[in-house]
């Protein structure tokens, strides 16, 4: 096993573990989630917070800085000096955790020259892992119980992305459940100029870039802010599934580990033809 490979393992283990971190307190009828505001009023949980320090206790012995929503930023100027680090969501869609709807996700990307190579996406309520790197792009079910899982089982039943055969006749497009703005809506009518049936779907969290990796969805449209580490993990996963993820004015490629850690709006595509 190549130290890629190593690191792919030991990132799903975390995300596994974290997963199962999340899943004990929101599965408790007498939690109360322990939700507090952040300086930029979006909550967080104690989910949160264990979540990113299961993760932490299995990336920080690799060695790699770790840029974590739930961890110390630190100033630019040091930032800058990384060529490669881990940047993590410990709970992404942590307004989903609440709502109790099972749209949430574990986010780990590896990123190397503000570029992810590598991310790992695991939705804990649904027991559905994906990853993503330079062998390809895939997606395994996992059943994350009192026993834990095989990780050297998952590589062997899991499957290639994107699906060969899924059989739609629309155009789909997945937005944000939380984050639909006009934007957005001008970029689905402007689809539905151009394409006989368009079908919009809404879904939280990383799972739309996952969609668009997969072939469950064409585009995904993001025209409301994010920061890094709402997107590398998927990032990573798409591009390795021959999907574009594209600065929406630009046309480039996002960039990691900037001096700004918000993403400009961006649009994810289907590689397929």
């Amino acid at each position: 096993m190549d130290t890629m490979q190593k690191m792919i393992k030991t990132a799903i283990e975390a995300a596994l573990q974290a997963g199962y971190d999340i899943m004990q307190i929101y599965t408790d009828p007498k939690q109360d989630f322990g939700i507090e505001k952040k300086a930029d009023n979006s909550p967080l949980t104690l989910a949160d917070k264990a979540a990113h320090c299961r993760i932490m206790a299995y990336l920080e012995p690799l060695g790699y800085p770790v840029l974590s929503e739930e961890g110390r930023h630190l100033p630019y100027e040091e930032r800058s000096q990384w060529e490669s680090l881990w940047i993590v969501d410990p709970l992404d869609g942590t307004k989903e955790f609440i709502k109790k709807n099972g749209e949430f996700t574990v986010n780990i990307a590896f990123v190397r020259n503000q570029t992810p190579v590598l991310g790992v996406i695991y939705v804990p309520a649904k027991g559905v892992l994906y990853w993503g790197g330079a062998e390809g792009a895939f997606r395994a079910d996992v059943a994350c119980g009192e026993v834990f899982p095989d990780v050297e089982d998952i590589f062997q039943r899991a499957s290639s992305m994107p699906f060969a055969g899924l059989g739609r006749d629309a155009y789909v497009v997945v937005a944000s459940r939380s984050h639909m703005s006009i934007e957005t809506q001008d970029f689905v009518d402007e689809m539905r100029r151009i394409h006989e049936r368009v079908e919009l779907i809404s879904s939280g969290s990383s799972i739309k870039i996952c969609m668009v990796a997969e072939g469950a969805a064409d585009a995904y449209p993001r025209y409301a802010p994010t920061m890094e580490w709402d997107t590398a993990a998927g990032d990573a996963i798409a591009r390795a599934a021959g999907c574009a993820v594209t600065d929406a004015s630009t046309g480039n490629p996002l960039l990691y580990n900037k001096k700004d850690l918000f993403n400009p709006w961006f649009l994810v595509e289907s590689g397929a033809k």
